[in-house]
């Protein structure tokens, strides 16, 4: 590929579309992990009573073992939301933008 082709692709409205889209979508992915990690880790750090609760008198499991799992749960929807939407739109984008790619190179 040469310089034209990158400017050429640089400057195609369907690139810019996908480049700031997924940056975008990616960042609120991004903010709502950390929100979520962190919430944790404040609580251990400020209150870890709130999460050394156990579950019920019964059991010596706390609150802090679903908890966890929840997080690493949602780790795993946040990424599973991410590739449908890598799957669906932004390949859409992609081959758009490869094919116009293909265009200008004959």
């Amino acid at each position: 590929m040469n310089k034209e082709q990158v400017d050429a692709i640089k400057n195609d409205p369907n690139f810019q579309t996908l480049v700031r889209t997924r940056s975008k979508f990616a960042w609120k992915l991004t903010i709502a992990m950390l929100v979520v990690y962190f919430a944790f880790i404040l609580t251990i750090a400020f209150d870890p009573s709130v999460l050394g609760t156990p579950l019920s008198d019964e059991t010596v499991t706390t609150v802090g073992i679903p908890v966890g799992v929840a997080i690493i749960l949602f780790a795993f929807a946040l990424t599973g939301i991410y590739v449908k939407r890598a799957n669906s739109e932004f390949d859409d984008l992609t081959a758009k933008i490869k094919e116009k790619a293909k265009e200008t190179m004959s």
